[in-house]
């Protein structure tokens, strides 16, 4: 079991849902969600900033990216995540999870390394367990 993910989705249903299957399936303790990449951006600042002891036990080891999001979509999230400037958060994977499995799109993730997977929304159980085997857990 992971022990925090971080869910960043516009669509207050979508993490709603995202949150209902997560817990149900023993999949992560503890699950933040951000409603672009600019909020979730602030999330690390935060961490980066502040004195949070075990602040290594509080960062997300897996994310679950929206790529199409006002203010800031996910394309423009992982240019700033994967920037020296929160290199010490690099460890998280990231799952983009998509309504549209566009070509581009997938060609475009194959750029990020940080990127282990492209999935269609929702978050099911099935893609749940799909995922623990993928990643160890």
């Amino acid at each position: 079991m992971l022990e925090q993910i971080l869910c960043i989705d516009d669509d207050p249903i979508t993490l709603m849902l995202c949150k209902k299957v997560i817990s149900k399936s023993s999949f992560s303790k503890e699950i933040i969600t951000a409603q672009n990449g600019e909020e979730a951006l602030m999330h690390f600042n935060t961490l980066k900033y502040t004195n949070i002891k075990n602040k290594v036990n509080k960062k997300p080891e897996l994310i679950f990216l929206d790529l199409n999001m006002p203010v800031m979509g996910g394309w423009e999230f992982l240019d700033h995540f994967t920037s020296p400037a929160y290199a010490e958060f690099n460890t998280a994977n990231v799952i983009v999870l998509s309504s549209t499995i566009d070509p581009e799109d997938l060609a475009k993730a194959k750029k990020y390394p940080i990127i282990i997977d492209f999935l269609s929304k929702p978050v099911t159980l099935p893609m749940l367990e799909y995922l623990k085997k993928k990643i160890g857990i």
